[in-house]
């Protein structure tokens, strides 16, 4: 009987012991994802930063961030316009409403985008100029600042998850876990530095084609 109570005392034991580091390991599933969410946003903020250099091409997105004043609210230029590129050198803006014309070559003219709106009574044209051999290199370097920018946020993404799986060991989590956990995160940040690479790559190599 007494040998029956000591078995089944171990056994709770392990049970006890077994859920914790299950629990355990869920939470360090949990911190892999917020900092693989962290490192996501900071490729994702990296490409959006990017899409906005002129690069001597004409793009539509260099007019993102345009609003306009579409009776008392400011609208996205987008939203009251059809904008399309017939080729690499325009951009012709085309409004819903013929009496946004004026609205928004003000607008365009206000942003400072250093291209100035051709006003035909119809549509917009913005001729998109070549650019010159200093401004691609000025072009090239502002690439890689915000580059590294990103490289910093990734950087403090995986020192987060460190933190945090510091945290879980001093609460019990087994050591081999925290190995796993030391694995994971120095992949995931490997994963994503190559990632800023390539699209560094990818821009400079745009902005130096000419």
């Amino acid at each position: 009987m007494r040998n029956r109570y000591y078995s089944l005392k171990s056994f709770s034991y392990f049970c006890f012991h077994q859920n914790k580091n299950n629990n355990m390991t869920e939470e360090l599933e949990l911190i892999r994802d917020e900092a693989e969410d962290k490192m996501e946003k900071a490729v994702r903020h990296l490409e959006y930063e990017l899409s906005h250099l002129r690069a001597g091409r004409a793009n539509p997105l260099l007019l993102d961030g345009i609003t306009v004043d579409y009776y008392g609210t400011m609208t996205p230029l987008a939203q009251v316009s059809n904008i399309n590129t017939p080729d690499a050198r325009n951009i012709i803006i085309q409004p819903w409403e013929k009496n946004m014309l004026g609205v928004i070559e003000k607008a365009i003219l206000a942003a400072n985008i250093g291209m100035t709106p051709m006003n035909n009574g119809e549509v917009i044209r913005i001729n998109v100029p070549p650019l010159t051999e200093e401004r691609r290199h000025q072009l090239v370097k502002q690439v890689k600042q915000e580059g590294e920018t990103a490289k910093i946020s990734i950087r403090t993404g995986r020192k987060w998850f460190l933190d945090e799986l510091k945290t879980l060991l001093k609460e019990g989590l087994p050591e081999d876990e925290e190995k796993t956990g030391d694995r994971l995160i120095q992949e995931l940040t490997d994963k994503h530095i190559n990632r800023v690479d390539k699209i560094m790559e990818i821009k400079e190599k745009e902005i130096m084609t000419v």
